[in-house]
């Protein structure tokens, strides 16, 4: 007998732990080897793609948050034959914006969407790489609200849970979808 495919485990094997970096006592995970292999490339957006296809799930558009979202979010787009938006970091959108300010561990920042990047009532799926403290994921999810789009769900890759960040975010009424969950920093 063999052993059913765990997609979580799968893409576990594929994220690099690398210690003490940005700075001592923290281990960043690095979804780059996710998208170097085409293979684990593959099963990441097909898990992705196969959850959104489903009618009470599909997206009238997708939003990428700045900037391993823009990557993750334009392909699952693709896919799902949907427009994408990207969520900018303030002053890289060349075109009328909103803005919305978050608060970081040392400081602040701000990103930005472009005033025609949605429509009233648009379906919209908020994807990001990662989930740690849920700043820039509830900025996003704030700008696309200001334009009358309704945020059906935010996606990431991997969520830090210890971090709070997903707790936050569904605090904020916000339903979320991960792949693989780092129960340890």
């Amino acid at each position: 007998m063999t052993t059913p495919f765990s997609v979580a485990d799968y893409l576990r094997q594929h994220v690099r732990t690398v210690p003490d970096w940005p700075a001592p006592g923290v281990r960043f995970r690095d979804i780059t080897p996710l998208l170097q292999n085409p293979r684990v490339f593959r099963v990441l957006i097909d898990a992705f793609v196969h959850r959104y296809m489903e009618p009470a799930l599909r997206p009238d558009v997708v939003a990428g948050l700045d900037a391993r979202g823009f990557i993750l979010g334009s392909v699952v787009a693709y896919e799902l034959n949907v427009g994408f938006v990207p969520i900018r970091k303030k002053g890289k959108l060349p075109f009328t914006t909103v803005a919305e300010t978050y608060e970081l561990e040392y400081g602040s920042a701000t990103v930005e969407l472009h005033t025609d990047a949605v429509a009233q009532g648009q379906r919209v799926l908020l994807i990001d790489d990662l989930i740690a403290t849920g700043g820039t994921m509830l900025a996003g999810k704030r700008l696309l609200e200001k334009l009358g789009a309704h945020v059906t769900e935010g996606a990431a890759i991997v969520d830090l849970p210890e971090l709070g960040g997903s707790a936050r975010l569904r605090g904020s009424g916000l339903k979320l979808f991960t792949l693989v969950d780092f129960d340890d920093r």
